[in-house]
């Protein structure tokens, strides 16, 4: 009884630390070695997710879990075979029954508001947005493209390890990042060629499906430089563990300075001509 006792006040002095998330390394956008909580937020949906997570589900859940936990415990000090030997008969009480279905509906109520309103400002995309990127999931490497900038487009696709620089994480970093300019409203079009994906990157707050023949959209707006790692979320199949997502996310005039680059390197310089439109002719009708 005492080993059990003190395994779950262990267990429950671990929840703080861990709803915390303060490993000295969480803030790299990237998984660490025995870290602990979510990783740091590096854009308003992630803030908004941290804060539900952090500050609202983890006090509820470690209240709930502390009462009945005190609970069982008064439960086997006062009714053991010893402290009771003459066990009551009663078998229905109507004001516990009526708080017992009461207060975990309130419970529900107070996460449910704000677990709506999160809902809701991860799927509204912002009026304005500044650019568009478009993902497209293949087996087993994605595709991006730059609408907006004459039609960028690249493969990424995971480097082996004999490829990878010092600091660089196994089966995180890809040959080709995605580049993405700081403080920027981006719109996400996601979709795949083949089977099922999922982009997703914690840091951002962002898990989409790519459906093939479906255009996903979501947003997002990174308030920080740095590189950013994810994977593909979805058993997409044999190479689903090496199809991971990389991230850089540079000022605005670096990322003018990298659009331009890769522009010239694919030839697209010059803005997309348009072929003007045919002239309508008159319809003709046979008897």
């Amino acid at each position: 009884m005492k080993r059990l006792f003190w395994s779950l006040c262990a267990a429950l002095l671990s929840v703080p630390a861990f709803a915390t998330g303060l490993s000295p390394e969480a803030g790299v956008g990237q998984p660490v070695d025995k870290g602990l909580g979510l990783q740091h937020a590096a854009s308003p949906i992630k803030e908004q997710m941290e804060w539900f997570h952090n500050d609202l589900l983890m006090p509820i859940i470690t209240a709930i879990t502390i009462f009945v936990l005190l609970l069982l415990l008064w439960v086997v000090i006062r009714y053991n075979r010893h402290a009771n030997p003459t066990p009551s008969k009663t078998t229905h009480n109507t004001l516990i029954e009526i708080i017992w279905t009461a207060v975990p509906i309130l419970i529900l109520i107070v996460i449910a508001i704000p677990s709506l309103k999160l809902l809701y400002y991860t799927e509204r995309s912002p009026e304005q947005t500044e650019m568009t990127l478009k993902v497209i999931g293949h087996q087993w490497y994605w595709e991006y493209v730059y609408p907006d900038h004459n039609g960028v487009t690249f493969s990424a696709y995971v480097k082996k390890n004999d490829e990878l620089k010092p600091g660089e994480p196994r089966l995180l970093e890809t040959d080709r990042r995605v580049v993405l300019p700081v403080d920027t409203n981006i719109k996400l079009q996601i979709t795949a060629a083949d089977v099922l994906h999922a982009w997703t990157v914690p840091a951002f707050g962002v898990k989409r499906d790519a459906v093939p023949g479906r255009l996903n959209e979501t947003w997002v707006k990174v308030n920080r430089t740095g590189v950013f790692y994810g994977q593909c979320s979805e058993l997409c199949g044999t190479d689903h563990a090496y199809m991971p997502i990389a991230v850089e996310v540079v000022s605005k005039d670096d990322f003018a300075a990298w659009i331009a680059k890769q522009q010239a390197e694919q030839g697209l310089t010059k803005p997309a001509e348009t072929s003007p439109p045919a002239e309508a002719t008159p319809a003709t009708h046979t008897n």
